[in-house]
């Protein structure tokens, strides 16, 4: 792979949001309310029950690490809508780009984007509520890597689907995390679910995240083995992500779908 091709992908992106106050500050809204509305719903159960759960802890942390996911597939997924909506793919394909360059570009703009809300989060979440996420002590950085590898994925998949649908299926994109959400226990323990959702949530890598985060502030050992399990599903779903990618541009190629796309693509 070409890395100036890879950062010219990635500046592009950069250029798009430093111009424009809308891009830039619609990353941090939506988690600023998030942080807000669940810190003081933690606050009040935690008030209500006596301390006897630590609800700052397990609820506020499960927010801020399925937000940091949510903005790692939305820097995949926004870089892509940017060429989605400026018509740029007989440009960008018709250069020397390689798809693998393409997505590392992607790459790179999701990792901005994602330290940067990562960092507002902190802040907020330390600044009004007292709570600190690293008070998960090393295993931060092992949930953390999850959580962006499979975030990864759910962009790329993202992406694929509006590739193969046409623009208006980015609709199908945004409901995504909430459709997976459910089944990973991001807050309550999947023992909770119906066998088949278990089933569909051992699966997936997220669940062994938050079920990491419950028996660490409950005062169990660090699930190591789980997580282990989880980062090679991780890299395994990437993979197939991958392919999957692959595989849809070459029919978008092949049919000229690219040459015909416009907001009334569906198929």
């Amino acid at each position: 792979m070409n890395f100036k091709r890879i950062y010219a992908v990635f500046l592009r992106q950069w250029y798009l949001i430093r111009g424009s106050s809308t891009r830039f500050l619609q990353m941090f809204i939506w988690v600023t309310v998030d942080i807000t509305l669940w810190g003081f719903i933690s606050r009040y159960l935690a008030g209500a029950t006596d301390g006897a759960l630590h609800f700052t802890a397990l609820l506020l942390g499960a927010v801020l690490l399925w937000d940091f996911l949510i903005q790692v597939m939305q820097g995949v997924t926004m870089s892509f809508f940017e060429d989605v909506w400026a018509r740029n793919f007989l440009n960008i394909f018709a250069s020397p780009l390689r798809i693998s360059e393409y997505l590392a570009g992607f790459v790179l703009a999701s990792i901005a984007r994602a330290v940067l809300v990562f960092l507002l989060m902190i802040v907020l979440s330390t600044l009004i509520f007292g709570f600190s996420v690293f008070a998960y002590g090393t295993s931060l950085g092992v949930f953390l890597f999850i959580l962006f590898v499979f975030g990864i994925v759910l962009g790329v998949v993202g992406v694929s689907i509006v590739m193969r649908l046409g623009p208006s299926a980015e609709w199908f994109v945004w409901p995504i995390p909430t459709v997976i959400a459910p089944f990973v226990g991001v807050f309550y323990p999947t023992s909770v679910l119906p066998l088949w959702m278990q089933y569909l949530g051992n699966v997936l890598p997220p669940t062994y995240v938050f079920e990491g985060i419950r028996a660490i502030v409950n005062g169990a050992p660090f699930p190591l083995w789980p997580l282990v399990w989880s980062v090679v599903l991780s890299f395994a779903y990437l993979i197939l992500a991958y392919r999957l990618f692959v595989a849809v541009y070459r029919h978008a190629v092949r049919t000229g779908l690219f040459a015909r796309y416009s907001a009334d693509t569906t198929n």
